[in-house]
């Protein structure tokens, strides 16, 4: 292992993007705790220290922003509204045909599509950081008096507060892009797995505080077998096999070779569980806002909500969840997979699967085949989401698990890619690359 991390730092092309990438982490991180303008640090941490944040909205929205959105600082919306704006843009291909044909024009229609994104990300920005300081503002956001957040709500105050989020949120997308451009590694995703395992360390020694050492170990073993096995899944792929037939262009013979479709087990990646997490939040946040008055009883709706999708450890919930994860996985896969133009395109260049004719006969063979892969990799994704609840009503831990959800896919996923980049980058100036 020594040696490996040895040959990454002598290689100085790869030392620079290194650094240069963890120069950026650490701009990112040092500006999550710095507070918005307007917002009473010492009032943050009272209203913190009452314990009114566990589950929920905050659980998930939380998550993603690595602490600074219950820190109410100027990176208080993370990368949220950027992978909302992400996920909006490559969902809307289905819907507008424009958007469909931008992505087939190749890197000036992505670069177009980009900009879009970046667009939607400041109007999900602002609308989401008006959310926020009306809520600090309220007290709801902490569970507090109104106040003690922000003492001075003047509406100049509350307009900086949202345009200096804004601009947090514009920041975290440009540094993002110079990670992808300068350093390593896709450079949204590096900070996600950052805003994630910044997390980590309090959630585990949390266990180790609350349930004692014996359960610490036994989550930290089941954890390690849970990561191999994420990673086996992961890797797992169908590779439909693929003939491209010789042709003859003057005096030269080109075709005739063999390769084949990857078709992964989860090609949805963590997507679905987002969505599914994004659903399910919706009622914690109808509660939020529909607080009954003092003396007076919850409505009945409010109370249906409370008993079956409060806390995440009803029967309902975890059924909900599941079905939800599994639903959204055949979603995503059928319209980022189109098996009509797969075989459009081996057709046009004349490849053709060996045993299948041609045209239709391919597209429902490749229908079949995503739809039988498909499955397995829907209930894989449905078991992970369900981990942190089920560790929730067992050892009493809360939605920030460490270990299953969201969070461990995206940590798995997030590290197998950089590393493979690390090791494509070594194998260009030695033979021998990271992993052996």
């Amino acid at each position: 292992m020594f040696s490996a991390i040895a040959r990454v730092f002598q290689s100085p092309d790869l030392r620079r993007k290194i650094l240069f990438t963890l120069g950026i982490i650490a701009i990112y991180r040092i500006g999550a705790f710095i507070p918005a303008p307007g917002v009473s640090y010492d009032g943050v941490q009272r209203c913190l220290a009452l314990g009114n944040t566990e589950g929920g909205a905050y659980a998930f929205v939380n998550m993603f922003s690595g602490g600074a959105m219950l820190q109410v600082s100027v990176f208080a919306l993370g990368i949220m509204p950027y992978i909302t704006a992400a996920i909006i843009t490559q969902l809307l291909r289905v819907v507008i045909p424009r958007f469909e044909a931008l992505q087939r024009e190749g890197a000036q229609g992505q670069a177009k599509l980009t900009q879009y994104t970046r667009y939607l990300t400041i109007a999900i920005g602002t609308l989401n950081a008006t959310v926020l300081v009306t809520m600090a503002r309220s007290g709801a956001l902490l569970g507090c008096q109104p106040g003690e957040i922000i003492p001075d709500d003047s509406l100049p105050v509350i307009l900086l507060m949202i345009v200096v989020m804004v601009t947090g949120v514009t920041l975290i997308m440009w540094l993002g892009e110079q990670i992808t451009e300068r350093g390593i590694g896709n450079g949204m995703s590096i900070l996600i797995f950052v805003a994630i395992a910044a997390g980590f360390p309090s959630s585990m020694r949390e266990i180790w505080d609350v349930q004692g050492w014996r359960i610490f170990t036994v989550v930290l073993v089941i954890g390690i077998i849970l990561v191999g096995a994420i990673v086996f899944v992961e890797q797992s792929q169908r590779r439909v096999p693929v003939q491209y037939a010789k042709k003859q262009i003057g005096r030269r013979t080109v075709g005739g070779t063999s390769t084949y479709i990857p078709i992964k087990v989860n090609m949805a990646g963590v997507i679905p569980v987002i969505f599914s997490s994004s659903v399910l939040m919706l009622p914690s946040v109808l509660m939020q806002f529909n607080q009954p008055a003092p003396g007076e009883e919850p409505s009945a709706v409010m109370n249906w909500f409370s008993i079956y999708f409060g806390q995440g450890d009803h029967p309902v919930y975890m059924a909900t969840f599941f079905l939800l994860t599994m639903g959204f996985t055949y979603f995503y896969v059928s319209i980022t997979f189109n098996p009509n133009e797969v075989a459009e395109n081996m057709r046009k260049y004349g490849g053709f699967i060996p045993g299948i004719r041609a045209g239709k006969p391919t597209e429902s063979y490749l229908s079949y085949v995503i739809s039988r892969i498909t499955f397995p990799g829907a209930l894989y994704l449905g078991f992970i989401a369900l981990i942190p609840l089920i560790a929730f009503v067992l050892i009493g831990a809360d939605q920030n698990f460490p270990f299953g959800g969201t969070s461990i896919l995206i940590m798995v996923g997030v590290g197998l890619t950089t590393v493979k980049q690390m090791n494509a980058q070594l194998e260009q100036h030695n033979y021998e690359g990271l992993l052996r």
